[in-house]
């Protein structure tokens, strides 16, 4: 039970939802930088084919150095638990427990959360303190990377799909505009039901927010 209750929360956390789609929005951002500076350059079909490979390289680029970053913040995380363990057990006051506790709590819920809370929580992590607490990088934890870089590299994809399917590069870029202000717009409806906001104006602010940075993308050149 106790291995299930594990492996349900390692896929949690590698599928956490404002994680992924913020993921996809920075892949979004990233290529329609290069598309906003292919828009001001040469609007031929070998430049748009230059352009197109550089976003690709710059989204692999990112999507590895994502990766990396989601391992770190893993083992750092973990590295962190093992240390309020030790810590808790190695406290000689109930109280010095409570209040490294109450530290590692959201302000809102710390200032809600009164002693007997507080207690039942240092009270319950003690009893488990014999279980080990992994601190090294699993099978799980790469899996979470390697979905992290696809998403950030998959997210150039159905903005290159217009210059694919058009021979005119200057219609091409703006499908490619639309495609991306439609993916934005889908993104911030998943973030606002995730949130419990309204979706139609959490994708509308999203949609507004990716047609100020699309046409500062142009205007400067990326």
């Amino acid at each position: 039970m106790v291995d299930s209750t594990s492996d349900m929360d390692r896929r949690q956390r590698v599928l956490e939802p404002v994680d992924r789609v913020t993921e996809v929005i920075f892949g979004l951002l990233m290529a329609m930088t290069f598309i906003g500076s292919l828009s001001v350059a040469s609007s031929g079909r070998e430049e748009a084919r230059t352009m197109l490979i550089a976003a690709l390289g710059c989204n692999l680029a990112w999507g590895l150095a994502d990766a990396v970053i989601y391992l770190l913040r893993t083992w750092t995380e973990r590295t962190r638990s093992r240390t309020l363990l030790a810590r808790l057990q190695g406290a000689s006051e109930a109280e010095k427990g409570r209040s490294l506790i109450a530290d590692l709590l959201p302000p809102r819920i710390a200032a809600a959360a009164d002693a007997e809370v507080l207690e039942m929580l240092r009270a319950r992590l003690l009893r488990d303190v014999s279980r080990p607490v992994r601190s090294r990088l699993d099978l799980e934890d790469f899996k979470g990377a390697l979905g992290t870089f696809l998403l950030v590299v998959l997210a150039t994809f159905p903005l290159v799909v217009p210059f694919l399917l058009i021979d005119r590069t200057a219609v091409a870029i703006r499908a490619s505009n639309m495609v991306a202000l439609a993916m934005l717009f889908a993104a911030g409806w998943m973030l606002a039901r995730y949130s419990g906001g309204n979706p139609w104006v959490g994708g509308g602010a999203m949609a507004v927010v990716g047609t100020v940075l699309t046409l500062a993308i142009i205007a400067l050149g990326g």
